[in-house]
């Protein structure tokens, strides 16, 4: 099987020592609890992606011109231990290359690694994550890198804040800070809330997205859709204003589970990538 690039683009804007950004597919699926699937979300993804027009209309630009390089996935799935240091290795290397990365996932046990990688690289920053749940157990069948505890791993090493929650167990409540957490049902009541949240990152910002914080009328393919979430527009508009208030670092989006039926989420999940890079590179 051929190979798929992010965009379908050109080999002249894939080659990875000209490339500003590199996308990283990570097709782990080994700790998710109800719909397995979404070890098929980066292929969805990169297949999806090349359909895009690559002209961005609201930053009026072309972001695929900066060199968008598509990576082999990492394969390493031994247990979710062993894909997080597989990843961070990568990751590592694609700072040190001084790279912008983009992770396809994959369950959400995939950003651990690139939170570790990150964290050699910056000394404060912090992890924005746009999730329908707040993954702050300490640990979960057994691991501490299952999907479920990604974020109680990111405190450990950043300042996070968390976006649109609106599932979570008691068990987790020790771990959530009230004062950066965002539940989707205050954020609908709020005019103020994407202030409220830039108001608790660090200037350096990295965002972890796990698709199912969009509304199962816009995203019904995840592992564990819940109702009452964001639209498409409120998590492009947040992000904007996220990107003109801070430097984003780094991407990972995550917890596609693809449908043959369906593939408008594929391609969902392949736009809201390309328009953070449109905004994330405009006039850079």
């Amino acid at each position: 099987m051929e190979k798929l690039n992010y965009g379908g683009l050109e080999q002249e804007f894939t080659n990875y020592e000209n490339a500003g950004i590199v996308v990283l597919p990570v097709p782990y699926d080994g700790t998710s609890t109800w719909l397995k699937g979404a070890d098929k979300g980066p292929e969805a993804i990169l297949e999806a992606s090349a359909n895009m027009e690559l002209y961005d209309i609201e930053t009026d630009s072309e972001v695929y011109t900066k060199g968008i390089a598509t990576l082999e996935p990492v394969t390493e799935n031994a247990s979710p231990e062993a894909m997080a240091d597989a990843v961070e290795m990568k990751v590592d290397a694609l700072l040190n290359d001084k790279k912008f990365p983009v992770i396809l996932g994959g369950e959400h046990s995939v950003s651990i690694g690139a939170f570790r990688a990150f964290a050699k690289h910056y000394e404060h920053y912090s992890v924005l994550q746009l999730d329908a749940h707040s993954d702050m157990r300490d640990s979960y069948e057994g691991s501490d890198h299952n999907h479920a505890c990604v974020m109680a791993r990111a405190k450990e090493m950043a300042t996070v804040a968390q976006v649109g929650i609106r599932s979570s167990c008691m068990e987790e409540k020790h771990n959530i800070d009230p004062d950066r957490i965002f539940y989707a049902h205050e954020i609908k009541e709020s005019s103020n809330w994407m202030y409220d949240v830039s108001e608790k990152l660090h200037d350096d910002v990295y965002i972890t997205i796990d698709l199912d914080v969009l509304d199962p009328a816009y995203m019904p393919s995840t592992g564990t859709p819940e109702p009452d979430g964001m639209t498409y527009r409120e998590v492009i508009n947040f992000l904007k204003l996220i990107n003109e208030r801070h430097n984003i670092i780094g991407l990972d989006v995550v917890e596609l589970c693809p449908n043959d039926i369906n593939k408008a989420p594929d391609f969902l999940a392949a736009k809201l990538i390309y328009q953070i890079l449109s905004m994330k590179f405009n006039n850079v």
